[in-house]
């Protein structure tokens, strides 16, 4: 008889079986639940602090999904060969988990929480991403956890014109979409997405197509928690001195001084207003430890209604501005001299300074992933230093923000980038963020796509990106254009959305209450393509499209093609010819497996020497045509003479010069630079050439004469 009972649901989703099991493994985790999904495993475990920690006035969660290569059968590469700090891929799917599952923790529980997703088994046919946000779902109803759920989630791919379910990995490059949406029941919590210039009409059925069919994951969870549930844990309860503090604060006008603080316009100012009148509250409960300890709590909650009820019942806003309109915009472009291209974007409080650099391709950056190796062209990198909100701060390797603001970006612009067979550049856009009130990374899609046309990227369009924000109360909402930071803080609902005039590239959906309807998303997609075409109009003011050429300080990449057979005579034993060339004329080659050859500098003369030296090597001797070379030995009989790179042929005795000659090393010995012409091949194809039919001085063809 087994030590373990075991309870497992499984159901038919998107053509493959859906797997959730609990019971076997992690037993002393308040929740763990192994997903699987064709062969993907990922074991989803949920731990929670019994009591919440001295001095926490916030939920501290922490999602955490990693990869262990032994999922695909590989060992780590490295000294160390183990596991060490998270991919990009698993901060980016780390924050993917947290996203919808944050809002559905009941308000006031603040006992530590950890969510570990592990992939345990990889099939290369299903992205760990979905199975683990289903598993973390799963596993936190089966908790007992205050939490709201369950949620589940599910990819959307469009193909040939026709929403796709979960589709394959090996299918995603021929779909027009990837995009993944989770919520509940009644609504979505969340959108993650990178499409081809796609309609908001298809955008959005996509996101209703994902909610209707994760349904039936949601229905599992519920019937696999009404057999293995733990006993839920108690709400957390309001203290009494919330009510006293609250009345406290409200009777000393408080609310009047909120409201009139955030009439201040300028940022700075407005947080310092509040500040003070933060501190007035404070001071009215000073000697009562106990009233102390909720104050920020009831603080907080007088702002937020101050906030938004305002703006529920006049329409106006923080900073004076109605609901749709998009703050002043400023675009300024080749703002670096040495830079390959370069843009400042400044909207409202809100300013990006981006940079291009255009490199080739031993620049591309190696990624190792379960799936496998491969190479990406464009990279975007995203940093927000503290002096962009006025504050001091660490510096150091990126965080979870930062990396999940630049792929944003990032995926906001690859749609729309040329082809590498068309453009043979490696990419790298960097945004510096120096100022910060409002989405900075729409920003940076914005002065991103600036600098791309400054650096002569051939983009067929300008990409522009939007954050939208929501108000809502009852039945009553107000859907913001280009929010502010503080509506987003106080607000419900962070929408990104990035295009061109002609779509949508990226559309990116957070949800702070439990979930929104397709009306609320409707009238955001089309309020967001307003802002966005208002936006890429300002832009346009600066630069309407690329650049004819890339910069002068940017390498120029000159594309041939060699025979696949001759790859080798190029590179040379050990690489010894390619760095010969690379180390005398300072440009840079690249050999694909294809034969294409990539040859890169920003000294036009360094690479039409270094194109010559290739061409030499892989060109076959033509009959009658003369050539540069150099004597490389010297015999009885005659010189064999080094031309074409790696060819030598034979001047004999009788070809060197018109007169006789006696001593072949009379005329030339090793070394001597030489004119020689093609004037035969001998049965094995070796190469007869001739110094007497050439003017050693001019080149001219003597025989010719």
């Amino acid at each position: 008889m087994s030590m373990f009972k075991v309870f497992r649901k499984e159901i038919e989703w998107g053509g493959r079986k859906l797997v959730l099991e609990t019971g076997k493994v992690a037993r002393q985790a308040h929740g763990a639940v192994i997903a699987t999904y064709g062969e993907t495993s990922v074991i989803c475990t949920v731990v929670a602090e019994k009591s919440v920690r001295p001095g926490d006035d916030f939920f501290p969660l922490t999602c955490n999904y990693q990869e262990k290569t032994f999922a695909a059968g590989k060992i780590p590469g490295g000294f160390f060969k183990r596991e060490g700090r998270a991919s990009e891929k698993e901060t980016l799917v780390s924050r993917l988990i947290d996203r919808p599952i944050r809002p559905l923790f009941v308000k006031g529980f603040r006992n530590e929480t950890q969510i570990i997703c592990t992939v345990l088994s990889h099939d290369m046919e299903n992205d760990p991403d979905i199975v683990s946000v289903v598993g973390a779902s799963a596993a936190l109803t089966l908790s007992g956890l205050p939490f709201m759920g369950p949620v589940a989630a599910a990819r959307v791919g469009y193909i040939n014109g026709e929403y796709v379910l979960n589709p394959l990995i090996d299918t995603m490059p021929g779909s027009e979409l990837d995009l993944v949406v989770a919520g509940t029941r009644e609504g979505v919590l969340m959108v993650e997405s990178q499409a081809k210039e796609l309609s908001e009409e298809v955008m959005l059925g996509a996101v209703t197509f994902g909610h209707q069919q994760f349904q039936a994951v949601i229905d599992a969870i519920i019937a696999l928690a009404e057999e293995c549930a733990k006993e839920q844990w108690e709400l957390p309860e309001t203290p009494a001195e919330v009510a006293t503090v609250r009345e406290k604060l409200i009777n000393a006008g408080i609310v009047e001084d909120l409201a009139e603080a955030y009439r201040v316009v300028i940022k700075q100012d407005r947080y310092k207003k509040v500040g003070e009148v933060k501190d007035k509250a404070q001071a009215l409960v000073s000697g009562n430890e106990a009233e102390q300890a909720v104050v920020g709590r009831v603080f907080k909650d007088l702002e937020s209604e101050c906030v938004r009820g305002n703006i529920l019942k006049t329409g106006v806003r923080i900073d004076g501005r109605d609901t749709r309109t998009v703050r002043p915009i400023e675009c300024d472009v080749r703002v670096l001299p040495r830079a390959h291209g370069s843009a400042l974007f400044t909207r409202g409080e809100t300013q990006a300074l981006v940079v291009v650099t255009l490199g080739t391709g031993s620049d591309e950056q190696i990624i190792d992933a379960l799936e496998g190796e491969y190479r990406e062209p464009f990279m975007l990198h995203y940093n927000f230093p503290p002096f962009s909100v006025g504050e001091t701060g660490r510096l150091g390797s990126p965080g979870r923000r930062e990396v999940g603001h630049g792929k944003l970006a990032w995926r906001a612009l690859k749609r729309v980038l040329p082809r590498k067979d068309d453009f043979p550049y490696t990419i790298r856009v960097v945004s510096e963020i120096t100022e910060s009130n409002g989405s900075s990374s729409m920003a940076t899609v914005c002065g991103a796509s600036l600098a791309l046309m400054d650096a002569g990227v051939p983009m067929p369009r300008p990409v522009a990106g939007i954050a939208m924000g929501l108000i809502k109360e009852g039945d009553q909402f107000a859907v913001l254009s280009d929010i502010l930071g503080d509506e987003d803080h106080l607000g419900d609902m962070d929408f990104k959305v990035a295009g061109t005039e002609a779509g949508v590239t990226s559309l990116q959906m957070d949800i702070k209450i439990t979930s929104i309807t397709r009306e609320i998303m409707d009238i955001a997609l089309r309020q967001a393509r307003d802002g966005r075409i208002h936006i890429l109009g300002e832009m346009s003011r600066s630069l309407s499209g690329a650049r004819d050429d890339v910069s002068n300080t940017a390498p120029k990449i000159t594309v041939m093609n060699i025979p696949k057979e001759k790859i080798r005579d190029v590179i040379g034993q050990g690489g010894k010819v390619i760095r010969e060339i690379c180390e005398s004329t300072g440009a840079k080659i690249d050999i694909d497996e294809n034969g294409t050859v990539k040859v890169a500098s920003s000294d036009p003369k360094a690479a039409q020497k270094a194109i010559n030296w290739v061409r030499g090597i892989v060109a076959e001797p033509e009959m009658g045509v003369i050539y540069d070379g150099k004597v490389v030995k010297v015999v009885d009989f005659g010189a064999f003479v080094n031309f074409l790179g790696s060819k030598d042929g034979l001047v004999h005795i009788s070809e060197l010069t018109k007169e006789r000659v006696g001593k072949v090393a009379d005329v030339v010995k090793m070394g001597d630079p030489v004119k020689v012409k093609v004037v035969g091949f001998d049965d094995r194809g070796k190469v007869k050439l001739s110094m007497k039919q050439v003017d050693q001085k001019t080149g001219a063809d003597l025989a010719a004469k």
